[in-house]
């Protein structure tokens, strides 16, 4: 982590993103800075997806941590520009990734996101009083390694989805999943554990070659 980041994690005005507290997020240190940093992913999104090592370096300039071999297609949004964000190796997100990194977003090596996905930390109180305050909290979110997020999947605050698990297209998720399970719906639970048979077929009782394990 470089020292900005880390300046930016340990300054009072941003201690409370981090302690899931309410707070005003308007205040003028936290939005000077929040506009550098949506400058930053303007900046990625116009680079063209030929430029490989450019788009790395990007990436790479953005994130609390980027692994190797990782990648995010354009365009992509984040408001804190991906600096509480943390991604391990080969990770994947496809397009539309929105990433409401007010506070931590942990994503585990190798885990795939379809397209317009929704990550959130930040959420408001539900008394509408301290709503017309404009203030907020914030939970980190923390996803396995091993995952798949399917296309339009909304991952709301503070919630953990263990290693090896599929969550559906399209699911809500409020609350913790736990590894090797598919889960989806709205509110997402639970369908089924990730279990043998799902070595010998995929989709719809097609079987998988088994070569490919080889």
């Amino acid at each position: 982590m470089n020292a900005e980041r880390e300046n930016l994690i340990s300054e009072d005005a941003f201690a409370p993103l981090h302690r899931g507290e309410i707070y005003d997020p308007g205040i003028p240190e936290i939005m000077e800075k929040q506009l550098t940093y949506l400058d930053d992913v303007f900046t990625y999104n116009q680079i063209p997806p030929s430029n490989l090592a450019e788009r790395r370096a990007q990436l790479e300039s953005m994130f609390a941590e980027f692994g190797e071999d990782s990648y995010i297609e354009a365009p992509f949004y984040s408001n804190m520009g991906a600096r509480h964000c943390h991604f391990g190796r080969a990770v994947y997100a496809n397009f539309g990734l929105c990433l409401v990194d007010d506070s931590h977003i942990y994503v585990g090596d190798h885990t795939m996101i379809g397209p317009n996905v929704v990550i959130a930390t930040a959420a408001h109180p539900i008394c509408p009083d301290l709503r017309l305050k404009n203030l907020q909290y914030n939970l980190p979110v923390e996803i396995g390694r091993n995952c798949w997020i399917g296309a339009s999947a909304v991952i709301l605050p503070g919630v953990k989805i263990g290693d090896g698990s599929v969550i559906g297209a399209g699911s809500i998720v409020t609350r913790d999943i736990p590894a090797g399970v598919v889960a989806c719906g709205n509110p997402c639970r639970v369908l089924r554990e990730i279990g043998p048979e799902d070595r010998l077929f995929y989709a719809h009782g097609r079987e998988i070659d088994p070569g490919l394990f080889d």
